[in-house]
């Protein structure tokens, strides 16, 4: 199949790109590199450097006749969504209409969509929580994937256009970008490795639900040749706090920080972990990994980066 991967360069994108050119397709970036990275583009995939919000994609899209568009690209960073929610908006809510309007205008068979498993439904009143959860996201980013999924709908109901939205926990692995704000693994790994103090924003009770890259991808996957249209969690049913992810990752970089906290930040949730039961039942699939092993694994990734 011929499949455009919004967001390709980044950590979860370049994942995908390479689990699905393995498997034989032909694989298009689309990626405006604000986040992601040339060097996790796999050589064998077509690389265009374009923002989903661009009109060009539709020119994009009428010359390659894509069969299959998997939407990676977003701002992700929630903070980010709270101090600027007009920004997050832009790019996550028009630019994946910029992208449907598209596949609706070209046939694009199916939609595959990165949402999230932790903002969509705020704090939850169940642990872990199913797909029929309330969905009242505490944060601009969780209204915007929210507002996508709902938009998909439409444009099944008045178009055709089928869908599978992946709701994602918090994932964690190699190539996740430790600069900014999200991304506690990455970012505390990151830090270790160059010396620097990692800070636990409030008390670190905070929960949530890690789920390594490598199973995300095999969800995406599994979803390909799924012929319904559904939601899905993808996470682990397993929740980590935050203090137990520092101490795990100051054990695998030799113990030298101290557990230092900072004030809480605005928009986290207290408590985040999700029930995968449907993908089980649906896709077949399920997590494979545990956290120490995928923890040891990102670790090796950042030791190898910093040469230590």
């Amino acid at each position: 199949m011929k499949i455009c991967v919004t967001g390709g360069a980044g950590f979860i994108g370049s994942h995908l790109t390479d689990a699905l050119l393995a498997q034989g397709h032909q694989v298009t970036v689309l990626d405006n590199l604000s986040m992601g990275r040339m060097e996790n583009i796999n050589p064998e995939a077509a690389f265009v450097l374009m923002d989903i919000c661009s009109p060009e994609v539709d020119k994009l899209f009428e010359m390659e006749r894509f069969d299959v568009l998997y939407h990676q690209a977003a701002q992700m960073d929630i903070r980010v969504s709270v101090a600027n929610p007009l920004f997050d908006a832009r790019t996550n809510i028009l630019g994946s209409l910029n992208l449907l309007q598209t596949c609706v205008r070209h046939k694009v068979g199916k939609v595959l969509f990165a949402s999230s498993g932790g903002a969509v439904y705020g704090e939850q009143d169940t642990f872990p929580c199913d797909e029929d959860h309330p969905t009242l996201p505490l944060s601009p980013y969780g209204v915007t994937k929210l507002t996508v999924e709902k938009y998909l709908h439409y444009y099944a109901t008045e178009f055709g256009l089928q869908y599978i939205a992946l709701r994602y926990a918090n994932v964690y692995g190699p190539r996740q970008n430790p600069h900014g704000e999200a991304g506690v693994v990455a970012i505390f790994t990151n830090r270790l490795f160059g010396g620097d103090q990692p800070v636990i924003n409030g008390d670190g009770k905070q929960t949530r639900d890690y789920v390594f890259v490598k199973d995300v991808v095999r969800a995406n996957v599994a979803a390909l040749d799924y012929g319904k249209t559904d939601i899905f969690n993808v996470g682990t049913g397993i929740e980590t706090d935050v203090n137990a992810i520092f101490n795990l990752l100051n054990e695998r970089t030799g113990g030298r920080a101290e557990e230092k906290h900072g004030p809480a930040k605005p928009g986290e949730q207290r408590r985040s972990v999700i029930n995968c039961d449907r993908a089980r039942e649906s896709l077949g699939w399920a997590p494979q990994t545990a956290l120490a092993d995928g923890l040891t694994e990102t670790v090796d990734f950042f030791r190898r980066k910093a040469g230590t």
